[in-house]
């Protein structure tokens, strides 16, 4: 089977040969680890991966995102970062005050793509492909607000809120419904909503205010027969059952912050889990048999004939031993 059709199989529970597998890499492992990381990918290759953007017009940005010092993103947001290998943090909000929103520049030139190029790449990739999109609203509002202005605008409800998010909002839909003319399989969205142990803000809140933006994302993938796919960080099993309604197909998320087996009691076989293994803990401080161990668990919790993706990142702290486990660990078991 191809690698496309092992991902396929999985989402569709339709048992596959093999539980598809997927390493995400921070910059610091192919600083720390370049030859263990070259070994681990050389042994083990991705059945998923993105297209590149192919953009004939090239981002408004400034700096290195990865380097110390200051990087401007597509949207005019400002990162200061001290470490190399990671994403530094916005500390002066581009949408201070509300009369800010009128100048807020749309990243036009990410709508750019041509379309050919991408799908030759699907063409020649017997991979599993995923669009090159970055829509991330709650994170993106942050960014431009600040999250502690963002906080206090989402308890107050001011005007000038809602008409950010209509604007940020409109312009994923137009990137999406971009990427969905492709050859794409797939669209991706991502938002961090957990803190170590519950949602960021109530679930009433969520429903309310970001659950229709992405039911609109899901909408649009489907509608073009693509498959949508979803990262979020933290504690997010308040909102499990929504993002299961809205259609999403494959979820990332940080098991280990939440109660495994309760998840896989309740959501497994109505959703994929994209992995993956706990990186705060197991990653960089267990051994490669605390890793078997997870993997079993997880294994145990969320395979129904497939609904299971053998995910990882490899970040700062990771040991190469342990990433490596992983994957031995799910072809072992597969």
């Amino acid at each position: 089977m191809t690698s496309r059709e092992l991902v396929v199989d999985t989402l569709e529970f339709r048992s596959p040969e093999r539980t598809p597998r997927q390493l995400w890499v921070l910059p610091w492992a192919d600083r720390t680890w370049p030859a263990e990381l070259a070994a681990i990918r050389k042994k083990y290759p991705d059945d998923i991966v993105q297209s590149p953007g192919f953009l004939t017009e090239p981002l408004k940005t400034q700096g290195d995102e990865y380097a110390p010092g200051l990087y401007v993103d597509e949207w005019g947001c400002r990162f200061e970062n001290r470490q190399a290998g990671i994403i530094g943090e916005v500390k002066e909000p581009r949408i201070a005050a509300w009369s800010d929103l009128d100048g807020l520049r749309l990243p036009k030139e990410r709508l750019s793509v041509d379309v050919r190029k991408v799908d030759d790449f699907c063409a020649a990739s017997g991979a599993f492909v995923h669009a090159r999109t970055i829509v991330r609203p709650f994170e993106l509002l942050q960014f431009l607000r600040g999250p502690e202005n963002l906080y206090v605008d989402l308890a107050e409800r001011p005007d000038g809120l809602f008409r950010l998010i209509e604007k940020v909002h409109r312009f994923y839909l137009e990137e999406l419904e971009l990427w969905a003319s492709t050859d794409v399989d797939a669209l991706f969205f991502a938002d961090d909503w957990g803190s170590q142990n519950s949602l960021l803000i109530s679930p009433i809140l969520w429903r309310e205010v970001f659950k229709p933006l992405y039911r609109d994302y899901a909408e649009i993938a489907h509608r073009h027969g693509k498959y949508i796919f979803m990262h979020s960080d933290g504690h997010i099993a308040a909102i499990f059952p929504d993002i299961v309604e809205i259609g999403v197909d494959a979820i990332n998320s940080q098991l280990f912050c939440m109660d495994v087996e309760e998840l896989g009691r309740r959501f497994a076989g109505k959703i994929t889990f994209w992995g993956e293994v706990d990186r705060q803990h197991l990653l960089p401080y267990g051994t490669p048999n605390d890793v078997r161990a997870a993997v079993g668990r997880a294994k145990r919790a969320f395979d129904r004939h497939g609904g299971v993706i053998a995910q990882c990142e490899f970040g700062i702290g990771a040991r190469p031993e342990n990433v490596a486990a992983v994957f031995e660990t799910w072809n072992r078991l597969s």
